[in-house]
């Protein structure tokens, strides 16, 4: 599966850079969101880029139907995050956001991270998860 961060959501809702590559991510079929990670892009691309919550949602809807899934916060991934997070994070070298701990924490064996953030991408890798690298935001 390859799980999608919040960047990655919000490149695709407003057409960011990394638009194109989250396209052919999610038409491959096979993609994941971590609910937290969900609720930040909800938040960024209203709060930051604009879109209401609501047009969003209708955008993203129908690909809950089909290739992407939303990835629920229990209490295992909860505890797998906080650990991770407690390992990785360093507030000026490594300021890995506490969702972006939960997106690592929700892989699993053979899952990808796609995310522009160096220092999620670094977790991951460390974590030993295969990871893509997107755009950064122009």
């Amino acid at each position: 599966m390859n799980l999608l961060d919040a960047y990655a959501l919000v490149a695709f809702l407003v057409g960011g850079p990394a638009a194109p590559q989250v396209r052919a991510v999610l038409r491959a079929g096979n993609a994941g969101v971590a609910t937290a990670n969900l609720a930040e892009a909800l938040d960024a691309a209203q709060r930051v880029r604009g879109m209401p919550i609501g047009r969003s949602m209708d955008v993203l809807e129908p690909l809950f139907d089909g290739p992407l899934t939303a990835l629920p916060l229990d209490r295992a991934v909860a505890q797998r995050a906080a650990e991770l997070r407690a390992a990785h994070y360093h507030r000026t070298s490594r300021p890995v956001s506490l969702a972006d701990t939960i997106l690592v924490a929700s892989a699993r064996p053979g899952d990808r991270v796609v995310s522009s953030d160096a220092h999620l991408l670094a977790v991951a890798a460390a974590e030993g998860i295969e990871t893509e690298a997107l755009p950064e935001q122009g």
